[in-house]
């Protein structure tokens, strides 16, 4: 069974239609207010996503701007986000609504260590070197 996945009560196709101002409405107040005091690079983000949907581009849009609140007008567009090395390819989607880019490009990696070697610890004194 499909999953429906809706965004405070409204479904995806309702959402691409709202403006900005009735999508502030229905949104948390840490993400009305992010989105209000959007700053410059903010700012050149929204510009270049007009600008990518007006030339109905198919590359993905490359941004630095982690902390951006994904908006319904971006569902269905790919954002290439810089975690701090490498940009890693987001696709939105309505589930995403409210979050913040930087969200789904995670900067850290889970650390896995491999077992000790020769020198390593003091119990390995014992083991046999080659």
């Amino acid at each position: 069974m499909a999953e429906k996945v809706a965004f405070r009560g409204k479904m995806p196709s309702e959402l691409e239609k709202l403006s900005n101002d009735d999508y502030l409405k229905i949104v948390k107040s840490r993400q009305r207010r992010s989105i209000r005091r959007n700053g410059i690079t903010y700012k050149k983000l929204l510009e270049k996503v007009q600008k990518h949907k007006a030339t109905n581009s198919q590359k993905p849009i490359r941004t630095h701007v982690r902390e951006a609140v994904i908006l319904p007008g971006w569902i269905g567009l790919r954002f290439e986000v810089y975690n701090g090395k490498e940009f890693h390819p987001v696709q939105i989607s309505a589930s995403m609504l409210g979050h913040r880019l930087g969200e789904f490009a995670f900067s850290t990696k889970s650390v896995v260590h491999s077992a000790p070697g020769i020198r390593a610890t003091r119990g390995s004194k014992f083991l046999g070197e080659k």
